[in-house]
Order: C-alpha cells, then structure tokens, then sequence
C-alpha cells in the first residue's frame, strides 16, 4: 500500500504542476490609443508570415477574437525563472543589449543575462541585471500592414523606468477568459 501512495502522491504533484502554466498574452496595463484590446508583446511580421527571427514589437492584442494570437502567447510558469518564454516557437525573448535603447528579439532560451527579464509585481518587465531599465512601449504608433489595417504598432525598446513612462511601462497578464 505503501509502495503505490508513493508514486501516486508524485504523479498528482508532477500533474498539478503542468497544469500551472498558463498561456497569457503580455499587454501594456494602460490601452493608451488602442481602440481594440491594448497592445500586447507580439511577433513582428503575422499570419502566415510570422517569424521569430523578426524580434518583438507592442501590438494590437488578439483576444479580443476570443482567442490568443499565437504569435503573442507566453507561459506564466516560466516568468518565476525571469524567462519571456513563447511556447508556440519554443523561444525566450533576448534583449539586444542590457542598455537604454535595446530592442527584443527572440532566441532559443539559453539562460543569459540578455534572455533574464523580470516582471515585478507593479507590472515592469526589466533585465534582471540592471532593474533600472524597463521594456517600454513607443509614443508614436503605426497602423499595420503600411497603414492599411485597423492593428496597431508600437516600438519596443529598453528606456530609464520612470514616472513619466509608466503607462507605458506597465505590463500585465491576459487570458483569453478575461
């Protein structure tokens, strides 16, 4: 009896912990000039176009069709480890530098500085190497598709966090039930 609990217990605990990660979208906390859902981290490039080795941008989220886009889903248990991990492409986001200016791009997840952001809990996405620099979104914003679709774009860069800049600055999670 002993022998089958053992194993039992184990097996409920390996279960449960798979059953944590979640799949979520990273959107601004602030919908800033988003007429649809906000902006969500997202791969540059889309549809049947989309490719890792494009990097990173904020972008119109995609739930609002009810579904996460594929190109803007993250795991949540991965965040525990400092990781931007995307399931779908089985990449890591990789800062270009750990420095004001740095854009995202994406990797395979090999656990360097550059691929070690943390999400604080008042919402910042920062490398952990320096947390005086958060993952900010642009000012200016773009329509997607050279100005032809109702998506919209903005840069992503590595800036001083700031008061200035929260809303811009601020990022939490989404599913698709919210």
């Amino acid at each position: 009896m002993k022998f089958t609990l053992i194993p039992a217990s184990f097996l409920m605990l390996a279960l449960s912990s798979l059953a944590s990660a979640d799949e979520v979208e990273i959107t601004l906390k602030h919908n800033l000039d988003g007429y649809l859902s906000g902006y969500c981290l997202d791969i540059k490039g889309g549809g049947p176009d989309v490719d890792p080795a494009n990097g990173l941008q904020s972008h119109t989220c995609y739930s609002y069709r009810g579904d996460l886009g594929t190109d803007q889903i993250f795991e949540t248990d991965k965040f525990a480890d400092n990781q931007l991990y995307m399931p779908e492409f089985d990449v890591c986001a990789t800062l270009t530098g750990i420095e004001s200016g740095a854009t995202l791009s994406l990797a395979a997840c090999d656990g360097s500085a550059e691929q070690s952001i943390q999400f604080s809990e008042t919402g910042t996405l920062s490398p952990t190497a320096d947390t005086s620099l958060c993952l900010t979104a642009g000012l200016a914003t773009d329509q997607g598709r050279g100005g032809t679709s109702e998506h919209q774009i903005k840069s992503l860069t590595l800036l001083a966090c700031s008061d200035d800049r929260a809303i811009f600055q601020q990022w939490r999670t989404r599913t698709q039930a919210d």
